[in-house]
């Protein structure tokens, strides 16, 4: 029988592991596969990191429905980890608790208004594509490519904002680029976003993973209840807990109240127990502890995988967050073609075209770019993977 659903695709990584999976017989990330297509981070301990947390107590009246926006304890917590770290003002009422960052950022996209244009840059995460897709979302699209090394300035976006009322979404690290604003750019974007008739969804997955330290938006919010301003977070990266399926949303009162009352029809709340594995996670000594450990493992990765990809003849346009690499294969080679032969030897890539947010296919820009994930290489495997990597260049 047909099915009466809508026919959808897989969100591009997902369609590299099914190839893999077509190819090797192998779930990419079994014992013995090389999963430089996926974004996960290590989930033990990091040198110098704290601990996992093994055990959690939970009570009877934990497994009561949660709350719809979330749990107070949790979302203290969330806004103290801000005010802590960035010298933001917030209140638990400006933190939204949603099932991972992905729910977090299809309610944000969902709930615009039918008059708000979004704007985007033209290499991006790619779940955007398919978010905006499924949404009848048509975008306008900010040029992010070698020209400007993958980072719009301020002209760029100037060039292109619709008169109308427009919203920007941005995952800053980037990914799949790892370019990072910060500094006086990240407070001239925040400003800019401030203003009437603009917004903002600045997606702080790879927070903790810059060089030399971590970087969010919310150190340049003034007033975050004057703007239509989210900033998006979750326990998946940094935290290093993505089985927990925690993600966050920090925005206006007006707008986490707007929030909390779709989650009433839509999720029901989150997972109480995820939630109490998070409120550990953020203990102000532990949290602190973790992101010195974050963001100095991963850099002595970024740094080494990237000496030996261009010492192969890859070029990179790789920015000093996340954990990916953003490579340029020699000559006319395709990331296709180049994953076709990792395949063979149980690896992957994610090739570039999939991060196009223009999807232009076979005629993409990107078909020579591809991603390299590093996240949950452990220190070890690095001669092996470029073994791997050398051979299939072949």
């Amino acid at each position: 029988m047909k099915s009466m659903l809508a026919p959808t695709e897989a969100m591009g990584i997902y369609q590299m592991l099914y190839a893999f999976m077509e190819a090797s017989g192998k779930y990419m990330g079994e014992p013995g596969t090389h999963p430089w297509s996926q974004g996960f981070p290590l989930t033990t301990q990091l040198p110098g990191g704290p601990k996992l947390p093994e055990t959690i107590s939970v009570k009877s009246s934990d497994l009561t429905y949660p709350k719809a926006w979330g749990h107070l304890s949790l979302r203290e917590s969330i806004a103290n980890y801000y005010n802590h770290f960035y010298k933001s003002n917030l209140a638990p009422e400006n933190v939204m608790i949603f099932a991972g960052g992905r729910a977090a950022l299809f309610a944000a996209v969902f709930l615009l208004a039918k008059d708000v244009r979004v704007v985007i840059e033209e290499t991006e995460y790619t779940p955007y594509y398919d978010l905006l897709r499924i949404l009848n979302r048509d975008p306008v699209i900010v040029p992010s490519n070698e020209k400007n090394n993958f980072l719009p300035s301020a002209q760029d976006y100037a060039a292109c904002a619709p008169k109308t009322p427009h919203f920007r979404i941005r995952s800053n690290p980037c990914n799949p680029t790892g370019q990072v604003l910060r500094g006086e750019k990240l407070k001239e974007y925040v400003q800019a976003c401030s203003q009437p008739g603009v917004g903002a969804l600045l997606d702080e997955a790879y927070e903790f993973f810059v060089d030399p330290e971590p970087v969010s938006a919310l150190q340049y919010i003034e007033n975050i209840d004057e703007t239509n301003i989210f900033v998006a977070g979750a326990a998946t990266k940094g935290l290093q807990a993505p089985g927990i399926r925690l993600g966050w949303i920090v925005a206006s009162r007006e707008n986490v109240e707007i929030l909390g009352n779709y989650s009433t029809f839509v999720m029901g709340g989150v997972s109480r127990v995820s939630q109490i594995y998070g409120e550990e996670l953020l203990q102000t000594a532990r949290v602190t502890q973790a992101r010195e450990a974050v963001a100095s493992f991963y850099t002595k990765q970024r740094n080494r995988y990237g000496a030996a990809l261009q010492e192969m003849g890859l070029q990179l346009f790789s920015g000093e967050g996340g954990f990916y690499h953003w490579c340029k294969l020699p000559g006319s080679l395709k990331a296709d073609e180049y994953n076709e032969r990792l395949f063979k030897r149980e690896a992957a890539i994610l090739p570039g075209r999939l991060c196009d947010m223009h999807r232009r296919g076979s005629s993409s820009p990107l078909q020579e770019f591809f991603r390299f994930s590093f996240g949950p290489l452990k220190a070890d495997s690095f001669e092996e993977d470029v073994k791997i990597l050398k051979s299939a260049l072949c």
